[in-house]
């Protein structure tokens, strides 16, 4: 069985991190990524949401009135989709993307064990202005949906 590495992105840059998972999938291992919700995109809130949701005004040529692009909302899918524009495009790249669990929060199931950070992907390497990736959620439609564990 494979080694799992179980990845904390609480103030890691997301495509810093993203580019470290992939070489950790290109090493066989299975890889989970809790708080997904806390990674951050570099960049002013204005730039990044605006560049998030030009996506959203993209039309196909075939049918213009039909919605174009789909775009992923949700916390979860946009790190795994950042993860998956850097794997290789082919039956391989596929199924390491199947090797790769994220999480928003830490499941019940992790509690307490170990989270690797990666040093080169930390936070404070940048100098200027910085959104997570559940603001981002947020501003483009993503709506919480808590589940009721009596908390």
């Amino acid at each position: 069985m494979s080694e799992v590495v179980i990845v904390n992105a609480e103030n890691q840059i997301l495509g810093r991190m993203a580019t470290n998972v992939v070489k950790l999938l290109k090493e066989g291992k299975k890889v989970v990524i809790v708080n997904a919700e806390k990674a951050v995109i570099s960049g002013p809130k204005s730039r990044v949401i605006a560049g998030y949701k030009l996506y959203f005004s993209l039309r196909t040529l075939f049918n213009p009135e039909k919605q174009g692009v789909r775009r992923s909302r949700s916390p979860i899918n946009i790190v795994k989709r950042t993860i998956r524009g850097m794997l290789p495009k082919t039956p391989k790249g596929r199924q390491m993307l199947k090797s790769v669990k994220v999480y928003i929060g830490v499941p019940q199931q992790y509690n307490g064990k170990n989270f690797i950070s990666f040093p080169d992907a930390d936070v404070k390497r940048l100098k200027g202005k910085y959104i997570t990736v559940g603001e981002l959620a947020k501003e483009m439609g993503w709506k919480v949906y808590v589940r009721a564990t009596g908390q």
